[in-house]
């Protein structure tokens, strides 16, 4: 009995000395100064809830922290990433002219559709400002309505138009049995371009697409591949600023070597317009059509065209002029 008693001393100590600690620590707790909102951000009311149940934690001067983002020394860390979070951008000081206020949407859409916002770290301790992808969409909708001169009733119709009928229509499929998905739209951009028809093309790639880009691995490119190319057309403003105007198409390279031998292990699908209609006959339309170019244009990349440029190693050359 001596024995034990002599044993619990030390965690006794140790826990009072940890719960005095934690208990001084508080006195030194300061809470977030309380500041007025002198000009809210204006949208339709679907994007402002996105952005209050996202971001305004951080980024507004409207917090509703839980009750452990207020205890030290949790509450330090939280303090210095609000204050530095809203020096970068602030909901509740929303000063910007219609050209900048279009231009925070499209970074605000762009740090979204890459996952790093809202802050991973910061979803796991609120799971509930996690992004979805119904999210992205509405978020996308009203960003490039800001291209042209629209009411917010206008964008608001146009956002339920869209959820309703991605609800209600059918997933398309292209000929070869390659399916639409819009969860292209959460990966990694690993290119943009542009071409003679004046398009805007930003190229995405999956987990295993860009592993393989970072391990310069893709002499050829791993089974389960996929590569997505969602073409623009640009629209020219007055100012001669260029932004992203209608959407043209999304392009899908899916690598499978085995089911897709004839086309270089490349499975092709292209889905266009609002509607995305597959485009081909037959399953055959790739080998009749998408894979001469890439044979042809891009068989030193593994027939993948706008490889990133920081991939211009002296290992990719080397791989180039064999």
């Amino acid at each position: 009995m001596t024995t034990i008693k002599k044993k619990s001393y030390p965690i006794a100590i140790i826990f009072l000395v940890s719960l005095g600690i934690f208990v001084g620590l508080q006195f030194f707790n300061e809470s977030l100064k309380g500041e007025s909102v002198t000009k809210p951000i204006e949208a339709p009311r679907e994007v402002i809830s996105i952005l209050e149940n996202s971001c305004f934690n951080c980024h507004s001067n409207q917090q509703n922290l839980s009750w452990y983002d207020k205890i030290a020394p949790i509450s330090w860390a939280v303090n210095k990433d609000v204050k530095r979070a809203k020096e970068v951008l602030n909901f509740s000081e929303w000063n910007y002219s219609a050209g900048e206020h279009q231009g925070k949407m499209y970074a605000i859409l762009n740090m979204m559709q890459s996952g790093k916002m809202p802050l991973p770290e910061y979803t796991i301790l609120h799971p509930s400002a996690k992004i979805t992808q119904k999210d992205i969409e509405v978020i996308r909708i009203y960003t490039l309505s800001l291209s042209s001169i629209s009411s917010n009733k206008k964008v608001e119709k146009e956002i339920s138009k869209s959820v309703e009928t991605k609800k209600s229509n059918d997933t398309p499929i292209s000929p070869n049995g390659i399916k639409y998905t819009d969860e292209y739209k959460n990966w990694k951009v690993i290119s943009m371009s542009t071409l003679f028809d004046h398009s805007i093309r930003v190229i995405y790639g999956n987990d295993i697409a860009v592993k393989a880009i970072e391990n310069e691995d893709f002499h050829p490119w791993p089974d389960g591949s996929v590569v997505v190319k969602s073409v623009w057309k640009q629209e020219k403003l007055a100012d001669g600023e260029i932004r992203a105007g209608e959407f043209v198409n999304a392009q899908f390279m899916v690598k499978d070597s085995k089911k897709y031998t004839d086309t270089e292990g490349w499975g092709f699908a292209k889905f266009s317009g609002n509607d995305l209609h597959p485009t081909g006959k037959t399953a055959s339309f790739a080998k009749e059509s998408c894979i001469a170019c890439h044979r042809q244009l891009a068989e030193k990349t593994g027939c993948l065209f706008d490889v990133p440029m920081k991939l211009n190693t002296e290992k990719l050359l080397k791989t180039l002029q064999k």
